[in-house]
Formats: C-alpha cells, structure tokens, sequence
C-alpha cells in the first residue's frame, strides 16, 4: 500500500522556486487501478516519479509497505525500485541495439539467477504480452504498439507489485491504444498489480477503479 502524506516537490530555477507537487495525500490500496489526468505541466509525471522513488520529495512522506521511499539510501532505494516497481513510458525506452529478449532480460540481469532461468522467464514474459515469435526483433523493427508491449514484458518480468505508466498510449494511435490498454488490464487482473497510470486521454483514465487530477502541483479525486 502507498500512503502519501502531505507530499510536495519544489524545482529551483532563477525565477524562484516552481511547486510541481503540492502537498499531495493519497492512499492507493494492494491491487487497485487509479488513473491520474491532467495537463501538460501541472506535476503528474513528477508525481509518478516520486512514487516510483525516481525522484525525492521536498517535503511529506511517500511510504510503499512501511517504507519511507524519501529517505531510504540509495542502495535500498534502488534495490525497492528492481524489485517491486515496474515502469512503462510514453517513448518506450528500449535499447535500440538490443533484441526485444534483450530489452525484456535487462530488467533482470541486476536481481542475478542463470543464465538459462532468465532466458525462461524473458520467453514467458514476451508469450505474456503477444511477441513470442518477435523475440529475435530488434525496437526498429516492430511497430509502435509491438515496441510497447516489449516496454511492458520488460516492466512486468521482474513480477513487481506496483506498475507504474507514463502516458502509455500517447505515441499511439486510437486502434493500438485500446489493445494495449486492454491488454494492460488484463495483467493488471491476473497479476493482482498495484496500477497508477497518467494520461490525459479520458478513454484511457475511464477505465481505472479511480481517477483523479492534478491541477498546479494539487491533486483532487473525482467522485
């Protein structure tokens, strides 16, 4: 369970100090699915980075399971975010010098086992998401959604509690969106995730258990 008390995030820049996150209280319950909309600018994607301990707090306190993700060190911090946390982004973020197996195993390769017991779960991983046959592929040779679904075979591998989405669909169009969307559901069912996903795209946000807005660093849920 996250449980975020009076959380803020101030940037300093030479116009004085710029609140993106402002004293946010949120608590998101093992499992549930909340959708967090938006405009460009107003502190959803620093708040996801908050919570996915990418970022630090200026203030408050962001707990996941009892811990403090603001003041844990680096090296345990890192261990949470390898273990527990999975992260899916809007530009996909894969190596483009690596296979869709590589991608996918590099979400691996930091938490040890063989060789041979990577090559297994990275297989079962890509079979998860529909790609099992484009293993071998390199990210410029897939479509964007296929580059997405690698994206959320590597974010899902590791088999973390939490799964954290930066407009997923943004760089996709309608028919693609809904089928990742869908397929995003489906793990989310299956697997019993924690899912906090930002979008501006009501087709998208509609679909979550909650929504809520962040307007100028506040966060408000809807009714």
């Amino acid at each position: 369970m996250y449980q975020l008390t009076a959380v803020s995030r101030v940037y300093k820049t030479a116009a004085g100090p710029v609140p993106a996150v402002d004293g946010v209280d949120l608590t998101i319950e093992d499992g549930e699915w909340i959708a967090i909309r938006g405009r460009t600018g107003h502190g959803k994607s620093t708040l996801l980075n908050l919570l996915g301990g990418l970022d630090r707090p200026t203030a408050g306190q962001i707990r996941l399971d009892g811990h403090d993700l603001g003041k844990l060190p680096d090296a345990q911090l890192s261990r949470v975010r390898a273990t527990a946390i999975g992260f899916i982004f809007q530009t996909f973020n894969l190596i483009p010098t690596l296979s869709a197996h590589e991608n996918v195993e590099s979400a691996l390769v930091p938490l040890g086992g063989s060789p041979a017991g990577r090559r297994r779960t990275v297989a079962a991983a890509l079979d998860s998401v529909g790609l099992a046959d484009r293993a071998g592929h390199l990210p410029s040779q897939l479509s964007g959604g296929q580059q997405q679904r690698v994206a959320i075979a590597r974010a899902l591998v590791k088999e973390p509690k939490v799964l954290l989405a930066d407009e997923p669909t943004g760089n996709l169009d309608e028919e693609t969106r809904d089928e990742i969307i869908a397929l995003m559901e489906k793990l989310w069912r299956e697997r019993g995730l924690t899912l906090i996903l930002v979008s501006h795209d009501g087709a998208v946000t509609r679909r979550a258990q909650r929504v809520a807005v962040m307007s100028r660093g506040r966060l408000t849920l809807k009714p």
